[in-house]
């Protein structure tokens, strides 16, 4: 693949069919989602408005005007003490995998989100034996942190979650300063 056509731009509503046709490969052949029935076109949407109505990055990846894959970023938990960490969410068209599309979306993702003003992202991977998503955020920063043993059932088995995180812009050094990037949501988590 040649990095030069690759396009990575915030989604927008246009990009929703391809996503739609993205996801549930994920959804019926990994572990990358527990979801185990693909959510409809109209679900999608809406979570894509709540991503986007909360000010966090929400991105494709084109080349020749087709979508090869979307990451976004969403908040940690909702309570306003963790206002300034994110987890990300990466998922590649089947037929592009490997081919580095990931990598130009994660990290575009960790960059806009840096900018934000957003101090750490933390990512939650199905499957401790998934070492594509392992290796891509390990190759960027990620350090793994931390193993959930079997708190996932799909497929008629039992699945680990690797927890992995990266500190953003200055990271835990020194105290933000103002109330935060965002305080919305609820108080769950």
């Amino acid at each position: 693949m040649s990095g030069s056509d690759l396009v990575i731009r915030p989604s927008c509503d246009d990009d929703l069919a391809e996503i739609t046709s993205i996801y549930p490969h994920h959804v019926y052949h990994s572990v990358a989602s527990f979801e185990e029935i693909p959510p409809d076109a109209d679900e999608l949407s809406h979570r894509r408005r709540e991503i986007i109505a909360q000010g966090l990055p929400y991105l494709v990846a084109e080349r020749s005007g087709r979508i090869l894959g979307y990451c976004y970023a969403s908040h940690y938990h909702s309570r306003s003490g963790y206002r300034f960490t994110l987890e990300d969410s990466i998922y590649i068209d089947a037929a592009e995998l490997r081919h580095g599309i990931g990598r130009a979306l994660l990290s575009t993702l960790v960059e806009r989100c840096s900018e934000l003003g957003y101090r750490q992202m933390v990512a939650v991977i199905g499957g401790s034996d998934q070492w594509p998503s392992i290796r891509l955020h390990e190759a960027l920063g990620f350090a793994r942190i931390g193993l959930l043993p079997a708190v996932g059932f799909k497929f008629g088995s039992w699945i680990d979650i690797v927890v992995m995180q990266r500190s953003l812009g200055p990271g835990a050094t020194g105290v933000p300063t103002g109330a935060g990037p965002s305080t919305k949501g609820g108080e769950h988590g």
